[in-house]
Parts: C-alpha cells; structure tokens; sequence
C-alpha cells in the first residue's frame, strides 16, 4: 500500500512538473508579439518545446520571403516538421506569418512577420536645451477665491468646466498666442461672456465663461493659472544624416504641475553645457544641470512632443555638434539580457561610454516608455552620477554594435537601475517607416 502511494505521489508530482512547463510554455508563446520585423538576410531562431509546432505561412505568391533551414543545409519539409528549434532565414522584402499550434491541430498564436532593410542611425548622447512653446496655453490651476470688485468670491472657470490640464486654444474664435494674449483679450471683452474653445485629451469641445474683473488690478480674469512655455535639458538618442531628422529623451515633455504632455507649437533644440550634477540616492533622483545660450543658435526644430520623446529636423548648422558614425539599429527581436552599454556626456561637452546590463527585455505589441530594464554598472558613472539621473533620458543605448533604443526613467528608489524604450518605437514616432523605406523629408 505504501509503494502504491509512493508511486502515485511521484506520478502526480511529475505530472504537475510536466503541467507547470507547459503552462509556462504556452504563456510564452501567447506573450510573443504579434508583429516582429526581421533584417533581410539575417537569420533568427524560435526554441519551443513538443509538442508545439510552427509553421510558415508566405504571404507573397511569387517571392520567398522567409525560409526554414538546419544548421547547415536548409530543408523545406521543416515546414510542419515537429522540432525543439526552428530557424529560418529572411530572403527578401514582404510578409510572412508564423503559426503556432498544439499538437500541429489546435492554433495558439499567429505571429506576422516583416522582413526589411536595414536602417543607419548616427546615436546621439550629447547634452541638449530643448525650448517648447505651447499650442494656446495650459491650464495649470484653478482658483474659488477669485474677489471681484463687488467684494465677492468668484470661480467662473471652475463654474464653466474648465480642469486642469486642458489646453485653451481659443477665445471667442481668435487663436490664444500665450498667457499675455488671454488678458489682452479679455480686457478687449469686458464684462461679456467669452467663448472659450479647448482640448482635453486629444477632444476639442466650446464653453462659456464669464470673466470677472478683479479687485486687486481692475483686470478681466478667468480664475486660472496658465503656462505656454518650458524648457530644460535631455539627452540626443540619434539623428539621420540624410533626413536631417532627430529623436531625442525616449519620453514626452509633460508639464510640472499637472503632469499633462505638452502640446507645442513650435520647438527647438540647442546646444547645451553641463555644469554640475547632483547625485542620485536612493528615493532622490538626481540631475544633470546645464545651461543653453539662444546666442548659440537653434541646432534644430521640434515638430512633434510624444509620449515616447521629441522629434524634429536638425537645422544646416547640425555638424556642430560632436557626432558618431553611423551603425545599424537593433530590432525588438534582436535585443537580449546582458552587456550593453549607453552614450552619454557628464562633463568637458564629452560623449562617453558607460557599461549597462540589460536585466529584462519585454515582448512589445505595441510603444511603451518602459520596454527594457537595464542597470549601470560602469563604475565611472556610479561615482559620477550615482547611476541614471534627470538629463540623461534619451542616452542611447547600443548592444553588438547596433543602436536598440534609449534611456527614458530612473527607478526612484534604485538609482542604478531604470528604463529603456526600444529603438522600434523611436523611429516610428520619427515618422520613419522600415516597411516602405520612406525616411520624412528634410525641411
């Protein structure tokens, strides 16, 4: 009875070992993304475990775009073959799909498949001054204390619907220039009701307000604070030579107070000189200060502030700045856990190298600020900075000789450690698309 139970005990435990793998298995496979672009000419390698298959679907009728192969000769039969390990080649430009099913019956995932040309970027890791002006002006805060000259507390912008974060475009149909323009405007008004036009979150909707003058200076008020301006420093990610057209901060510029994306209406990037830092310590970010003279001249023109960085066109005068030969970039597939390192300057104007480990890379459908996690371990930039400070955001980051993305967040409470955004997502933002081969066009 004792045996019985024994091997009954060791059965169910196999079984729950053999069940906990092939869970893992088929959550892995279902986390793959479902879009993956692979270089012409390079081959990749799919490991999955019996009795999971895969199976090549080409999506164009008169040319091979993708093909299995063995180690040394290739064997089209690997097709719906049974295997622990698929590679296949990328032969030419197109489409492909990668089917993945249980037992070769049961489907349990469809992977689209680009393949593409390769794309050179020049990475960046020089310090810049980055000037944004806001499309209209930013609501930032709202007052219920407004005093009127009848003596009276007023919140006409809070009566009206107006929150913090909305962008206000117009005033009765007329194009707000900045936070001068709406008390011009409104004292042009008087006491009518005006007709604010706004946007929140990418919708534009119309209220009406009634401005109230104020005891204080006899001016006509909303009963709000607003911004339509920043500035700071970040960090270049990369620029194309032909275009002109550059990434920079692998994250959005977001207002201080209110966290909301800045919307721009126009932009520039200078450049910029560090001139101390502070160091990072666990639950304090640190900074990179800087500064940045108009005098100087604007290196280039922002024409987008993203979530995932800032874009624009570097102006004639962009070889100026120090630069580094182009090299290939690394697609999402091709990144791995382990060495790398980031681009980066922290005294003397100098772009350096400082040794990263890249602890975790995410499978990624679709753009997210937060694709790897990497650690620094050069010790130089530890003594310097204490590991990833404010104004290194945009560093690029290079592995195998092939720029994969960029430096966008610190862990607060682990300086050594942050975020990366895959190089992917960066050149899209761009507006360059490695399916076409279309690169925007310089200005």
């Amino acid at each position: 009875m004792r045996k019985f139970n024994r091997r009954t005990a060791t059965f169910l435990v196999v079984m729950l070992i053999v069940t906990a793998v092939y869970v893992v298995q088929i959550y892995n496979i279902i986390s793959f993304p479902s879009q993956m672009d692979i270089f012409r000419g390079e081959n990749e390698t799919i490991d999955i475990l019996f009795p999971f298959t895969v199976k090549l679907h080409d999506n164009n009728n008169k040319r091979e775009v993708l093909k299995f192969i063995e180690d040394r000769e290739e064997d089209e039969s690997l097709k719906v073959s049974v295997r622990n390990s698929y590679k296949f080649k990328s032969i030419e430009n197109g489409e492909a799909k990668l089917e993945f099913k249980l037992l070769g019956l049961i489907p349990i995932k469809n992977v689209n498949i680009n393949v593409v040309d390769n794309l050179y970027l020049v990475p960046g890791g020089n310090t810049i001054g980055v000037k944004l002006e806001t499309k209209g002006v930013l609501v930032v805060a709202l007052s219920d204390d407004l005093v009127g000259i009848d003596g009276k507390k007023h919140s006409p912008s809070i009566d009206a619907g107006i929150k913090v974060g909305d962008v206000i475009t117009k005033i009765n149909d007329t194009n707000v220039k900045n936070a001068s323009h709406v008390i011009r405007l409104l004292n042009e008004v008087g006491e009518s009701k005006v007709k604010i036009t706004l946007e929140r979150n990418e919708y534009e909707f119309t209220t009406e307000v009634q401005p109230v003058k104020c005891s204080q200076d006899n001016s006509y008020r909303l009963g709000l604070w607003v911004r339509d301006k920043t500035a700071g420093i970040g960090t270049l990610t990369f620029y194309h030579p032909e275009s002109r057209t550059f990434g920079a901060l692998g994250h959005g510029i977001t207002d201080v107070d209110t966290g909301s994306l800045m919307p721009i209406s126009n932009g520039e990037i200078l450049k910029a000189t560090i001139s101390s830092i502070e160091q990072g310590k666990k639950g304090e970010p640190g900074e990179l200060r800087g500064a940045f003279f108009e005098t100087s001249g604007s290196i280039g023109k922002i024409f987008d502030n993203s979530p995932f960085g800032i874009y624009g066109t570097l102006g004639r005068n962009y070889d100026k700045i120090p630069s580094n030969k182009a090299i290939p970039i690394g697609l999402q597939n091709e990144v791995k856990t382990g060495k790398a390192y980031i681009l980066s300057t922290i005294e003397n104007d100098k772009i350096e190298k400082f040794e990263i480990e890249i602890l975790k890379a995410q499978p990624q459908s679709s753009p997210t600020q937060k694709s790897m996690v990497i650690q620094v371990t050069d010790k130089k930039l530890l003594e310097k900075t204490g590991g990833i400070v404010q104004g290194m955001s945009g560093s690029p980051i290079i592995q195998d000789g092939k720029l994969i993305g960029a430096v966008t967040h610190v862990f607060v409470n682990d300086p050594t450690k942050g975020y990366g955004i895959y190089i992917n997502w960066m050149i899209k933002e761009a507006g360059i698309s490695l399916d076409k081969k279309t690169l925007p066009k310089a200005n």
